[in-house]
């Protein structure tokens, strides 16, 4: 079931942008429950099959990721996206800057929970 190729690339990008300790967390937390089908379907595809594609690079999927993370109000992904951005090269004043400017887009109240999260990450 499933590419076993996409789900390694997938693995080895998903480490890379979110980090060993991130991803053996959401790894840990599913195993052997019902949720863990979905951790291997989003490394697949998410990971192994759009993050790979050769369209944009990981800074630019990165600075894409915090604009629709914003406007989705998912805050659990967006703090281990804001690493992943400062892991891709995104500084913190790029960060503040996509955040800023996705109030425009998305509407202050999200804007605002969302870099409640962005500086909350920028504290640890």
């Amino acid at each position: 079931m499933g590419d076993p190729e996409a789900v390694e690339a997938g693995f080895a990008v998903r480490r890379a942008v979110m980090g060993d300790d991130f991803v053996d967390r959401a790894l840990n937390r599913t195993a052997g429950t019902e949720s863990e089908e979905l951790q291997r379907l989003v490394t697949e595809h998410v990971w192994g099959a759009i993050w790979t594609r050769p369209g944009l690079d990981r800074r630019s999927r990165s600075l894409l990721n915090l604009g629709i993370l914003t406007a989705l109000r998912a805050h659990e992904e967006l703090g281990g996206h804001v690493r992943g951005a400062l892991a891709n090269g995104l500084t913190r004043a790029e960060i503040v800057e996509a955040i800023v400017h996705s109030a425009g887009y998305c509407g202050a109240p999200a804007a605002l929970s969302a870099i409640k999260v962005v500086q909350a990450v920028f504290d640890e």
